[in-house]
């Protein structure tokens, strides 16, 4: 039986036990709070997670999870949860006016798991990533407990918890602040966001009702049943019918969400003989804004506090989850005494990075979307009718670039080439999956790769066996590399990956001895063509913030302009 995850209520349990000092407290269970305290404690770290409220997010709010963010969800042990009930998509089509100008693929090759995208309302995200934390005995989640005051001290942050039996105050060595765009722990520390507002406003509609739209995501500019605005449709489980309407910047926010203005709308682009049932109506407001700094001494900032994105493009909830992928594992080895407090910097670095590309992109949707001059529409309108014969200008085309994956290309935690590579997966950027064969059963590399560092050996060298055993010898490091031996179709050995369609080997631009050295976030650090023991343990201590490295990302990669 599908759980209705909107009419949970939490029960409130009264705080025991706080007397100790807690290794981290997360603030907000949303998606963000959720995976990170999740992460953190499915790799050993005790973790207090708290939440104002004792229910689930009302209406559907974020519904499109990239392919990333499931391999992510995969990591968590919940993936295949949300697969099995969410819409998976990969293509999405462009109309302007009544006219199809042309489709894209967002996933044109095979060989890979997930989807690029599913549609999923956040509530049922929110409920299998619950029950996920319900499984973790190191996970207190603690409902109706709002933070009211927080002071931080040189080793710990002290914070006053507001619950119905009263105030007490609780201690920890960090705090995640994953409490959303209004963050309480963001104001409580006197800080804001900056950015930009768009004036323009949006209605959103969650439509119940069965429909012959194929599963596809369909945006039109100009329509005939909204003329001079854009529309956007979606499918979710259950029948439910994701619309967003724009509606300009002088709309009545109040006025537009009664169902006498709504559902003509919706009649409009569906036909008035089509039946449906109004789930959810909101009306937003586009801004791209962020937190100068996401680090604050021992407390960061995650999601939604950190930064913010208009809806096109699905960065939001997407940036959020790659925020907790980044973070976890940072703080476990801070934990753990086995990498300086400094390797938190490079979570700061590298999401303040992925946040202004997301902005970047978002912003250039949105004035693509709703132009504010007459110049602005004459090209957007250009450009849309030479896209339906001209590939050229479908990449000038955008109505919301789609969430990919940042790159921590110049971090100061990769390693550089010192071979020739293929460009594809440089050090930065996220592993990529292909299916392979373990002891015979059909499988796939993301599932035996993250939490720790990994090594990806590819066999077929003259002197696999000199090198294997060296690599052996990094197990019993104080920072452990588990080693992944590849070996091409028909050739693996017990305890080897049969790259069963050679698409390992093709992506990874791999040769007989090349090694790839992954984070715990299964990003790649380093790789090499030919590799000693030695090389990999400076490779995993630069990766550590255990030894200098000279390269960071540049101030002026990091800029977006901010109104």
């Amino acid at each position: 039986m599908d759980i209705d995850y909107q009419r949970c209520v939490f029960d409130y349990a009264p705080a025991t036990g706080d007397a100790a000092r807690h290794p981290v407290i997360v603030v907000g269970a949303g998606p963000v709070g959720l995976a990170t305290a999740i992460d953190l404690a499915q790799q050993g770290v005790p973790v207090v997670l708290l939440d104002d409220d004792n229910k689930l997010s009302a209406g559907s709010r974020a519904i499109c999870f990239a392919k990333r963010t499931l391999e992510i969800f995969d990591r968590l042990q919940c993936g295949q949860r949300m697969l099995d009930k969410g819409v998976s998509w990969n293509v999405g089509r462009v109309f302007m006016r009544d006219e199809e100008v042309y489709e894209f693929d967002l996933l044109p090759e095979q060989g890979h798991q997930r989807p690029a995208f599913i549609n999923l309302q956040q509530y049922y995200v929110e409920g299998y990533l619950h029950e996920r934390a319900q499984e973790l005995p190191n996970l207190d989640l603690r409902w109706r407990s709002k933070v009211a005051g927080l002071v931080q001290h040189p080793d710990h942050v002290a914070l006053t918890v507001e619950t119905p039996d009263g105030e007490y105050v609780l201690e920890g060595q960090y705090v995640v602040a994953a409490d959303g765009g209004k963050s309480a722990v963001r104001r409580l520390l006197g800080l804001e966001s900056h950015g930009r507002v768009f004036r323009d406003r949006f209605l959103i509609a969650d439509v119940k009702m069965t429909a012959d739209f194929p599963t596809e995501r369909w945006f039109w500019f100009d329509p005939p049943f909204h003329p001079g605005q854009s529309v956007l449709l979606h499918r979710q489980p259950n029948n439910v019918w994701r619309i967003d309407f724009q509606l300009g910047w002088d709309a009545d926010p109040a006025l537009e969400t009664q169902p006498e203005r709504v559902i003509p709308r919706i009649q409009a682009l569906l036909g008035k003989d089509t039946q449906f049932d109004l789930e959810w109506v909101s009306i937003y407001t586009f801004c791209c804004l962020r937190m100068d700094d996401f680090r604050h001494g021992r407390v960061l900032f995650a999601g939604d506090s950190a930064h913010g994105v208009s809806p096109f493009g699905a960065r939001g909830a997407n940036s959020g989850i790659q925020d907790a992928d980044n973070l976890a594992w940072k703080l476990r080895l801070v934990i753990e005494g086995k990498a300086p407090d400094a390797l938190l910097d490079t979570y700061a670095r590298e999401r303040e990075y992925a946040a202004d590309e997301n902005i970047l992109n978002s912003t250039r949707a949105t004035d693509f979307i709703t132009p504010k001059s007459a110049v602005s529409r004459l090209f957007r309108d250009a450009v849309l009718q030479l896209s339906k014969d001209y590939p050229f200008a479908r990449k000038l085309v955008n109505s919301g670039r789609l969430s990919m994956p940042s790159v921590y290309g110049d971090t100061a935690l990769n390693t550089p080439d010192g071979d020739v590579f293929g460009a594809a997966l440089r050090p930065g950027a996220p592993a990529l999956d292909a299916p392979v064969r373990v002891q015979g059963e059909a499988d796939w590399l993301l599932w035996q790769t993250g939490n720790e560092f990994t090594g990806l050996y590819f066999a077929g060298a003259e002197n696999d066996a000199e090198k294997l055993r060296e690599l052996e010898m990094l197990t019993g490091d104080r920072i452990p590399v588990q080693t992944l031996v590849v070996a091409p179709a028909g050739q693996a050995q017990p305890g080897m990956l049969e790259d069963v369609e050679g698409l390992l080997a093709a992506r990874y631009d791999a040769r007989p001895g090349t090694l790839y050295l992954l984070r715990p976030d299964q990003h790649v650090c380093a790789r090499w063509r030919y590799v000693d023991a030695a090389a990999v343990r400076d490779a995993v201590a630069r990766a550590t913030g255990n030894a200098a490295a000279p390269h960071a990302i540049p101030e002026t990669e990091r800029q977006v302009e901010h109104a």
